[in-house]
C-alpha cells in the first residue's frame, strides 16, 4: 500500500510551515532520491500574472535548499501555455514568474521553461497507450535526471480537480503536446488577427500552409503538430477545444506514465488556497474548502487520491463536483491507476511535529 506522508496547517515559534515542508522531505526519504551532480527539475505552476492561489516562492526556496544539500542541482521549470497569456514563450513566461516572486534571490535556483521560446523545444517519448504513442514532453524535464512535483492542489473546469496529474501530464507537455490532449482536431485560422508575416509557413514541417491575404491550412496535408500556434505571436493559430473532459483526462494520465517513464520521482502537494479553477487564469475565485495542509509520496495517484479525501472530509461533501458538475474527476484517478502509474489505496501517515 503506498504511503502519503501529511501535516496539517498548524504551527507555532518552534515549528512554522516552511520547517514542516523540510520535514515531509525527510520523511519520503529526499536524500535517496537525489542524485549527486545530477539535475533536479523543480516542476511547479508560476501562476498567471494576477492569479494570487499559486504556492508562495518561500516554499519552493525549502526545496530548492534541500536538493542543493544532497549535492543534486535545481532547477524550477514550467512549460509553455497552448492559449496565449503571460505564459505562452519563454520570454513572458520568465517575467511572469519573476514578477510573482519566483527570482534567483528568493528561491536559490534558476528557471529553465522546459520547452523553450516558443513551445517547440520537445522530445517524444514512445509509450504506445490507447490515445497516446509518442508523447511530446518540453526538453528540459524529459532530459531532467530526477523529478519533483510541486502541485497547488485545486479545482479544474476540464478534468475536475488540478493535481499531480495535471502538474506532470498537462504542465510537461509541449504546445503540441498541449494540443494533442486538449483537441481531437488540427488547428484552425482565426483569419480576422492574421496579419500574413508568414511565420506560420515558414516553420511547417510539412508545408501544409501558404499565406496571402491571411493563413490557410491544407487539412489533406496537416499533421496537427501545434508548431503554427506556438510560432504565430498574434493568436491567429488556436487550437479547437474539443477533446472530452473524460478524453483529456485519460490522455492526461498516458502523458503523466510518460514524463515519470525510466525518471526518479517524488511529489508533494500545497493542500491550500484551494481555488475552484486552474491557476492558468489571471484572477482567482474564492476557495471551495478551507485549507487543509501539505502532503507528500513517491506514488502520484495515491497523493492525488489522498488529497482529494482531504477536502471532501473537510467540507462534507465534494466541493470540486460541486462547482463542476459536467465533470467526473475520478476519471484521472482510475485510469492512472489502471496504467499502473500508482495506486488509489493509501496509508496516510500524518508527520509528527513538536509544537510545545
Amino acid at each position: 500500500m503506498a504511503i502519503v506522508y501529511f501535516t496539517d496547517m498548524s504551527t507555532n515559534g518552534n515549528v512554522n510551515l516552511l520547517k514542516k515542508v523540510e520535514l515531509l522531505l525527510e520523511k519520503i526519504g529526499l536524500e535517496k532520491i537525489i542524485i549527486r551532480d545530477k539535475f533536479v527539475a523543480v516542476k511547479l505552476h508560476f501562476g498567471e500574472y494576477g492569479n494570487l492561489a499559486f504556492i508562495r516562492p518561500q516554499y519552493i526556496k525549502v526545496i530548492v535548499d534541500q536538493v542543493k544539500k544532497f549535492g543534486g542541482k535545481p532547477f524550477l521549470t514550467d512549460s509553455n501555455t497552448l492559449y496565449r497569456g503571460h505564459r505562452s514563450n519563454a520570454v513572458d513566461h520568465l517575467l511572469n514568474a519573476y514578477l510573482n516572486g519566483f527570482s534567483y534571490e528568493v528561491v536559490g535556483a534558476p528557471i529553465v521553461i522546459a520547452d523553450g521560446l516558443r513551445g517547440s523545444d520537445e522530445m517524444r517519448i514512445r509509450i504506445d497507450k490507447t490515445y497516446v504513442k509518442e508523447a511530446k514532453i518540453g526538453s528540459a524535464i524529459a532530459l531532467a535526471d530526477v523529478l519533483i512535483a510541486v502541485t497547488h492542489f485545486k479545482g479544474h473546469e476540464q478534468t475536475g480537480f488540478g493535481g499531480v496529474l495535471k502538474n506532470v501530464g498537462m504542465g510537461s507537455a509541449s504546445r503540441a503536446g498541449k494540443l494533442e490532449q486538449h483537441s481531437e482536431s488540427k488547428p484552425v485560422v482565426a483569419s480576422e488577427k492574421c496579419v500574413a508575416c508568414r511565420m506560420c509557413e515558414r516553420n511547417c514541417p510539412v508545408n501544409a500552409i501558404t499565406v496571402s491575404k491571411f493563413a490557410a491550412i491544407n487539412y489533406d496535408v496537416c499533421i496537427g503538430c501545434g508548431q503554427c500556434i506556438a510560432m504565430c505571436n498574434y493568436g491567429a493559430m488556436v487550437p479547437k477545444w474539443d477533446s472530452s473532459s473524460e478524453i483529456l483526462s485519460k490522455k492526461m494520465a498516458e502523458y503523466t506514465y510518460a514524463v515519470l517513464k525510466d525518471k526518479k520521482s517524488v511529489f508533494i502537494s500545497f493542500i491550500m488556497d484551494i481555488s475552484p479553477d486552474c491557476d492558468c487564469w489571471h484572477t482567482n475565485r474564492p476557495p471551495i474548502a478551507p485549507d487543509i495542509g501539505i502532503a507528500a509520496s513517491t506514488d502520484p495517484v495515491a497523493l492525488d487520491q489522498a488529497c482529494i479525501d482531504l477536502v471532501v472530509q473537510s467540507t462534507g461533501g465534494d466541493p470540486f463536483l460541486k462547482v463542476h458538475p459536467k465533470v467526473t474527476w475520478k476519471t484521472q484517478l482510475e485510469y492512472a491507476e489502471n496504467l499502473g502509474l500508482g495506486s488509489r489505496q493509501y496509508e496516510l501517515v500524518k508527520v509528527a511535529c513538536n509544537l510545545k
